[in-house]
């Protein structure tokens, strides 16, 4: 199992972070160890002074390929639900500055929180999936998939063009504008069309 993440897939996003809005996916990549599991305290990481959340949409890879056109990709996933792609944005910030990989502050341990799946039937208009995310019941971030710059589809064609897909893969489809700094003793929420799909504590 690997996590993919799509970065800078809203607009907004990438104008918040002073970035450009790019011509095809931004595609990084998370380890196993990254995914938090379930049940699992997430504990503030040592060596990060600014912690931030980004929610996305998260996709569950159901069949494997490679290559995959755009009009096929609908059947290789078959979940969705909301995650956080934990972000140590100061280490992030450090890498960018020097040119550097930035893995240090997206792929570490615990970086990926996934919440409860929910499985996808014919009748879901995937175009129109809504999510948000709480912090101490307060609404810090909202988005919806009619508002990504690449689509479901278009997202699961580029990667299978460069990764073989898996059974399992989890991709994280990237966040909305919104993104802050959360701190420990934090409540976080996530939220997909008004459904609690997680909520967790920052330790």
């Amino acid at each position: 199992m690997k996590i993919i993440c799509i970065g800078r897939n809203y607009a907004e996003h990438a104008k918040e972070l002073g970035n450009d809005i790019p011509s095809e996916p931004v595609v990084f990549m998370k380890p196993k160890s990254a995914l938090l599991q379930a049940h699992t305290p997430f504990y503030y990481p040592e060596f990060t002074n600014e912690l931030h959340y980004e929610a996305e949409l998260v996709l569950r890879v159901c069949k494997n390929g490679k290559y995959i056109q755009e009009r096929h990709a609908s059947n290789y996933y078959n979940g969705i639900t909301v995650g956080i792609d934990f972000t140590a944005r100061d280490i992030q910030d450090e890498c960018k500055a020097k040119g550097l990989p930035w893995e240090k502050a997206k792929a570490f341990d615990n970086s990926a929180a996934v919440g409860k799946f929910t499985d996808i039937t014919p009748g879901m208009n995937m175009k129109n999936i809504s999510f948000s995310l709480k912090k101490n019941d307060e609404v810090v971030q909202t988005g919806n998939s009619g508002n990504m710059i690449f689509s479901f589809d278009n997202i699961i064609s580029h990667i299978s063009n460069y990764f073989s897909l898996n059974i399992g893969d989890l991709i994280f489809t990237g966040t909305p504008a919104g993104v802050g700094e959360c701190v420990v003793g934090d409540e976080l929420e996530l939220f997909m069309d008004d459904k609690s799909q997680l909520k967790m504590e920052i330790k």
